[in-house]
This record gives structure tokens, C-alpha cells and sequence, in this order.
């Protein structure tokens, strides 16, 4: 049970391959592709026992050359950094690296943004697959070419746009998340029926407990939506010049309380976009752009499934509304001083917004603090 989302890109288009067992068939997907290019898995510390023995060994069968071992990083999201970028680059051009080596991001997100980047200014553009084993990972940061790192001043603000060559979201490695990881993904699931799929939200109101309890068939359809959702906007919109903003949805606010807590295990990324997400909701309503009973409707659904909708259910942080609109103003989508949101005119009917009195933004803040 697999289904194919091709992202259409011209002559950078690509297959996205999901559902249960597309590692084992890795090797397969990828021998065509690549021929005999050598490859570098890249994974983290926690990944790597419970994949890349499969990997490896789909790898080995199909007959895909490799230089060297495993590369294994430290698990988490302060692992996309400078120095493990640095040291990442390293130990590849130790390899002796060439412009005919591919890269396979083998993990989450951070993996996968940190491999992207390596990829992209390793020989000025290297080839790379996305083997993403989060549902975070799945549904979005895998596909559509968003590669980079944070820096003290916030969250992606180094990177550049490189799209993979193939991605392999295997929804049978989910079986092996914790809860908590599972549901951080399912809220940026929930993002593309809040941006501009109405039904596809109503079908999360009725299974969204069933794609989280990894129910194969709803947990393949949850991610092949999301998927072709994605690669839809990211066709046609690439670089984030119009449309591909939308899929920004919850991340503006989420991205300021990511940098507040220091981008520690306090609060997961998808956990801070499902609170942006309701406070998105809350800044559109406190606007007359949609109705108060559509944000309480969103922030009822995450409740249900298990995600936080406070900010006081984050323990440990004393959270700071001058200190959240400074993260804010540093956000890589500020333009001419200006912070881009993405607002909703209801649910499924989401745009972006410039010009928004800061005076609202604040109190939506200090509601929530």
C-alpha cells in the first residue's frame, strides 16, 4: 500500500514515495536513480539503530556504492548549527568527496535541513534523498527543498532552496516515534486543512485519533494529502515568492516560542506551531476576519488529539511578550521592518498579511502569556 506525489519542478521534479515498507524497497527506488554514484548515509543517534540496519542493507542488495560509513550526528534541534554543519562538511571532504556523491538524509527534520545544506554548498551542489522517519518530516520539511540551519538570532535564517532528488516517507517507521514526536507531526498535518482544505480538516475532526494511533490506511492518507498539497503550492511557487507563504501558517508565532525556550526539548517544533496556529486563529478574530468560534473549533480538535494550546502548558518558561516580538522582528520573512503573517478568514481560507498593527499582535500575545 504506497502512493506516488510527484512535486513538478521541471527538470528538478521528483517522486515522493509513501507508505510502509519504502525503506526496505530503498534500495530499489534508488540504484535506478543514481547508478553507480557512490553514497553517504547521514543519520542521528537515535535514528540509526532502528533504520539503518534496514537501510543498509536495501543499499547493499540493490548493489548502491558506498563511501564509508554511516555519518551519525547527535540527535535534536541543536544539532542545526554551525558547528555540526562544519563538522558534518568535514568528514565528507575527508571522504574525498565528489561532485558525483549523493547524500541520503536518513532521520527527522533536523537531518534532513542540516544533510539539504550540507548538499547544497558541498562542491557547490551535491544530489541528495530525503529517507525522513518522523511524520514532521514526512509532511513537510522533506519536500520542497527548505534546507538550513538556526543561528542565536533564530530558526532557519541560514539555508538555502535545494530540492532532493527522491523522498521515502515509510509510515511504518513511525511505529517507533514516541507519542509525543507523532502528534508535534500531526499538527503540521492539521496546517494544510486549516490553510486552504476545509474537508480535509472535517476528515481530521473524524480520524485524526486513528493517524495518530498509526492506523496504516489513515496514516497513509493523512500523509499523501499533505504531501500533495505541498508539492501542489511548492510548484508553483518554489522560492516563497506568493503562494508557498501560506504553508507558513502558525510558523511566525511558533518560531518566536521556539526561540524563547532556546529550541530545547521544553517544546517540540510542531508543538509551538500548533500554539501559533491557535494564536494565528486569535489575531484573525481580534481583526473581525473570522469568527471566535472558529478558533476555539481548532484549538478543541488539538485538544482532542493530545496537542498543547496554552502556553502555560509549556513547564519551565516565564514567557515575555517583549521578548516574543523581538524573535519575531528577526523572522526571515520580515520585509522592509514589516512581519509577514498568515492569517484566516476562516478555516480552509487562509492569506497573508502585512501592515498589521503590532499593538494587535501584542495583545494576542499577552492574552496568551
Amino acid at each position: 500500500m504506497q502512493d506516488i506525489v510527484r512535486v513538478d519542478l521541471s527538470e528538478r521534479s521528483y517522486d515522493i514515495v509513501i507508505g510502509p515498507g519504502a525503506i526496505k524497497q530503498a534500495g530499489a527506488r534508488i540504484a535506478p536513480l543514481i547508478g553507480r554514484r557512490p553514497v553517504i548515509i547521514v543519520t542521528d543517534d537515535t535514528v540509526a539503530p532502528l533504520h539503518l540496519p534496514s537501510l543498509e542493507a536495501a543499499l547493499e542488495s540493490a548493489g548502491v556504492r558506498r563511501n564509508g560509513p554511516a555519518i551519525i550526528l547527535p540527535a535534536g534541534e541543536k544539532t542545526k548549527s554551525f558547528a555540526h554543519l562544519e563538522a558534518l562538511l568535514d568528514e565528507m571532504l575527508g571522504r574525498g568527496i565528489e561532485r558525483s556523491t549523493v547524500l541520503i538524509a536518513l532521520g527527522g527534520g533536523v537531518v534532513g535541513d542540516l544533510v539539504g545544506f550540507a548538499a547544497a554548498i558541498s562542491l557547490r551542489g551535491l544530489d541528495f534523498i530525503q529517507i525522513p522517519t518522523t511524520l514532521l518530516a514526512q509532511v513537510d520539511s522533506s519536500v520542497g527543498g527548505k534546507t538550513g540551519i538556526n543561528t542565536r538570532q533564530g530558526k532557519n535564517l541560514v539555508g538555502s532552496f535545494h530540492q532532493p532528488r527522491l523522498v521515502l516517507a515509510d509510515t511504518s517507521a513511525l511505529a517507533t516515534l514516541p507519542r509525543r514526536h507523532v502528534l508535534a507531526g500531526y499538527a503540521e498535518v492539521v496546517k494544510y486543512g486549516l490553510i486552504d482544505d476545509l474537508d480535509f480538516f472535517e476528515w481530521l475532526e473524524q480520524h485524526g485519533t486513528a493517524v495518530c494511533a498509526g492506523d496504516t490506511e489513515a496514516l497513509v492518507r493523512a500523509v499523501t494529502v499533505s504531501c500533495a498539497a505541498k508539492a501542489a503550492i511548492v510548484g508553483q511557487d518554489e522560492r516563497e515568492s506568493g503562494r508557498r507563504a501560506l504553508l507558513n501558517f502558525g510558523h511566525t508565532f511558533g518560531h518566536a516560542l521556539e526561540a524563547a525556550v532556546g529550541y530545547d526539548n521544553r517544546l517540540l517544533h510542531g508543538e509551538a506551531v500548533a500554539l501559533g496556529m491557535g494564536m494565528a486563529f486569535d489575531l484573525s478574530a481580534r481583526l473581525g476576519l473570522c469568527t471566535g468560534q472558529e478558533a476555539i473549533r481548532v484549538r478543541r480538535h488539538f485538544e482532542a488529539i493530545g496537542l498543547p494550546t496554552k502556553l502555560g502548558q509549556v513547564e519551565g518558561v516565564e514567557w515575555d511578550t517583549v521578548e516574543l516580538l523581538g524573535h519575531m522582528a528577526k523572522d526571515k520573512k520580515v520585509q522592509d521592518g514589516k512581519i509577514t503573517f498568515v492569517l484566516a478568514r476562516g478555516i480552509g481560507r487562509a492569506f497573508t498579511a502585512r501592515d498589521i498593527d503590532s499593538a494587535e499582535v501584542a495583545a494576542v500575545l499577552d492574552a496568551a502569556v
